[in-house]
């Protein structure tokens, strides 16, 4: 299974990167976890959108999905698609939200997208076994788990501190963390990880490793790694455009 960051800022694009998305592929067969503001153009220069056989969207919140929008337009004006429609998994009333936000009145995306309502479950995606986990997160948000090959990669979405969370990475071979908060009092509860409680996350759940993403261009990337460490030695940080072998 392969990895490849092609956004990993948190809450907004930032000055590196975009916002949340990762290509995840096995045997052929590309899924898109998220498509968060400005992703769709880092994607262009790492991946041919026509390669894209799935989107997973763990919830409908502007860094996690907003361009969705330029997909649809490069599905339907660049000449290039097959114009078959591409699945695509996000909490319910994904396809009235993100209709809107493509701006056309709120008509179908249906020439685009074959839009398929997620909950709390387990499925069968291409090569991938997937398990998903309702999150810590003001809206539905759905953590999710990719198993295939023997091997396992579980992606946080957005979460505060979550039983759940810890539940479905358990002994995963990659855990891809929101870290968003920096670890200072009076932080909202359900919301963001620090980088400390994503290692805390890591530990209760024996993973192989920790992946540290969703930073904000406002807070320091550095300090959120080291606070991870400090209670699980195997992390590192999500860099635009790094692969990674799970």
């Amino acid at each position: 299974m392969r990895l490849t960051v092609v956004g990993c800022s948190g809450s907004a694009p930032g000055p590196d990167s975009s916002a949340s998305c990762y290509l995840v592929e096995h045997d052929g067969f590309s899924l898109l976890l998220d498509l968060g503001n400005g992703s769709f153009g880092s994607l262009l220069a790492l991946a041919d959108p026509r390669q894209v056989d799935a989107v997973y969207l763990s919830h409908l919140h502007a860094d996690h999905c907003l361009d969705v929008a330029p997909f649809i337009v490069w599905h339907r004006y660049s000449g290039q698609s097959d114009r078959v429609p591409v699945p695509l998994y996000a909490p319910m009333g994904a396809d009235r939200r993100l209709a809107l936000a493509y701006g056309d009145d709120g008509a179908p995306i249906e020439d685009v997208f074959d839009t398929i309502p997620v909950g709390a479950g387990a499925w069968t995606l291409g090569p991938f076994e997937v398990t998903t986990a309702r999150t810590a997160h003001p809206v539905e948000c759905y953590a999710v788990r990719l198993s295939a090959g023997g091997r396992s990669l579980v992606y946080t979405g957005d979460t505060g501190p979550s039983d759940a969370v810890v539940e479905l990475a358990r002994g995963a071979d990659v855990l891809l963390a929101e870290a968003a908060h920096p670890d200072v009092e009076g932080l909202p509860p359900d919301l963001h990880l620090t980088g400390r409680q994503a290692g805390e996350t890591a530990a209760a759940a024996g993973v192989g490793r920790l992946l540290i993403t969703h930073v904000p261009a406002w807070v320091d990337a550095g300090a959120q790694l080291a606070a991870a460490r400090a209670v699980f030695g195997a992390a590192e940080l999500a860099r635009p455009a790094a692969v990674h072998e799970v």
